[in-house]
């Protein structure tokens, strides 16, 4: 049976209700809507150099922080290894490649890594600098880095409006590859660009995978 699911925050809820992970840390928490589908008894620690969270939901940790400054030394975490965790911070892809790799270390190898706005909409929005209301900048970038340099992951994208949404699993906390190499890495994904991923067969480039629950449930199972 299909059960169409139309946006990131959909997909999201559906996460959260399934997984019901005990700690759950989100990278770029801004004014905390996303912290709205954390479930009861999930520990939350929210990242942000600059955060506007007016009423942080019950059981989390907010800190103000850069997500690098972060994790030299994650004290909130309180030693625990994360079961889920969401990237939507710096819209910039080489940042985005680190709080992932970061996020890596800190997680369990059955955890989930979820990464905003895989899938740009056009060249404008997808622009490191932001001019319009609906921005992905170039995070596509983090999903061909990964899938270049690190296959031994499983990502996909799933195509949900309104920038799709990367599902990261088969993590291995003790694989250093992204941060060892980091320097290369950047340096060859830095060379591609728009033309690259518009001329390109999209669904092999990202590994888009429909938003539908029936399809996407068994990647976060």
């Amino acid at each position: 049976m299909r059960e169409p699911i139309s946006t990131y925050y959909g997909l999201l809820r559906r996460i959260h209700e399934l997984r019901q992970p005990s700690l759950y840390v989100e990278i770029g928490v801004h004014e905390g809507h996303s912290l709205a589908f954390v479930q009861p008894g999930t520990r939350i620690v929210g990242v942000d150099p600059e955060p506007k969270v007016a009423e942080p939901p019950p059981n989390s940790t907010i800190v103000a922080q850069t997500s690098d400054d972060f994790f030299v030394d994650p004290v909130a975490l309180g030693g625990a290894a994360i079961d889920l965790a969401f990237a939507d911070g710096l819209h910039w892809w080489e940042q985005t490649l680190r709080d992932v790799a970061n996020l890596e270390r800190h997680s369990s190898p059955d955890g989930v890594i979820l990464i905003h706005d895989c899938n740009p909409i056009d060249e404008v929005t997808a622009a490191r600098e932001r001019t319009t209301a609906v921005w992905s900048g170039d995070v596509w970038k983090t999903v061909v880095a990964l899938r270049r340099f690190r296959p031994d992951l499983r990502v996909v994208v799933a195509d949900v409006e309104p920038t799709g949404l990367a599902i990261v699993t088969g993590l291995d906390p003790t694989n250093t590859l992204v941060l060892d190499r980091y320097d290369e890495i950047v340096a060859e994904i830095d060379q591609l660009g728009w033309a690259d991923i518009a001329g390109a067969d999209r669904s092999e480039f990202l590994g888009l995978v429909p938003g539908d629950w029936a399809d996407l449930r068994p990647l976060v199972t």
